[in-house]
């Protein structure tokens, strides 16, 4: 836990002293279902936009610095091989960091999303960014969020209990690090104003158990005759639900910023 107590002190300690403002909401929610008792072998699923390559690990510097000695406190997360695992040093310290080396263009059937289901089912918390990719819609005005990748879904349908999924929206990253940043590149911009909000979990949540239970009883035996991918109706319909729940939660701050 060497690595991932380093990366998070300094996320903690970038947040105090690089950003002008730093508000978080709904902190408690996450740390409530952190909570052993409240586990009972249910992973745990926090989903969120993706503003900038400083979204994970810096958003993490909100937690109380006790959650990063602990692999059960401090998220896995998924991590492209082209970009973090390019030699034998980066790839110790991604490996150390809670990192699950996953491969563009393998799809969903690879060995990095049976890791990941693995440690849902060992009750443990994966972070996803959906969308696969770092989208700066204020670079792009009006071209919201990307369309949510099916590989989140795929672990739902296949981990034993569904579980508990936490939408994040995060506000501020894309001015730490824009896409369009000029040099120094590999610098952070100082004096953003950062915001993390977390949504409820108990409405998400429950349809998504919904959505898995009824596939699972109805969906897995109503396969048509041909049909190459009997799963890809079940992965829309929880992506989807998944993507609202963001857009949502995003639409509720964007407009509480501006009131």
């Amino acid at each position: 836990m060497l690595t991932v107590g380093a990366v998070g002190l300094a996320s903690k300690l970038f947040l105090r002293l690089g950003c002008s403002e730093v508000h978080v909401n709904g902190l408690p929610i996450l740390l409530d279902a952190l909570k052993e008792e409240n586990r009972q072998g249910q992973g745990i699923i926090t989903v969120a936009n993706h503003i900038s390559v400083w979204d994970d690990p810096v958003a993490w510097g909100i937690l109380p610095w006790r959650s990063y000695f602990s692999s059960r406190t401090t998220r896995w997360t998924l991590g492209a091989s082209d970009i973090m695992f390019t030699n034998p040093l980066l790839s110790q310290f991604f490996r150390n960091g809670q990192v699950i080396e996953t491969f563009r263009g393998q799809g969903i059937h690879q060995e990095a999303l049976n890791v990941a289901t693995e440690k849902l089912n060992c009750g443990d918390w994966i972070h996803i960014f959906p969308e696969g990719k770092v989208n700066q819609v204020k670079l792009q005005p009006g071209r919201g969020l990307l369309r949510f990748k099916w590989g989140v879904a795929h672990m739902m349908l296949r981990a034993k209990v569904p579980p508990k999924v936490i939408p994040i929206y995060l506000e501020g990253f894309d001015d730490v690090m824009p896409e369009n940043r000029g040099f120094p590149k590999f610098l952070p911009r100082l004096g953003s104003k950062i915001r993390v909000t977390f949504g409820e979990p108990a409405g998400i949540t429950q349809e998504v158990g919904s959505i898995i239970e009824g596939w699972k009883s109805q969906g897995q035996q109503e396969v048509e005759e041909g049909d190459a991918d009997p799963e890809a109706k079940v992965r829309i319909a929880l992506t989807d639900v998944l993507q609202q729940a963001v857009k949502r939660l995003g639409d509720n701050v964007t407009q509480q910023s501006h009131s």
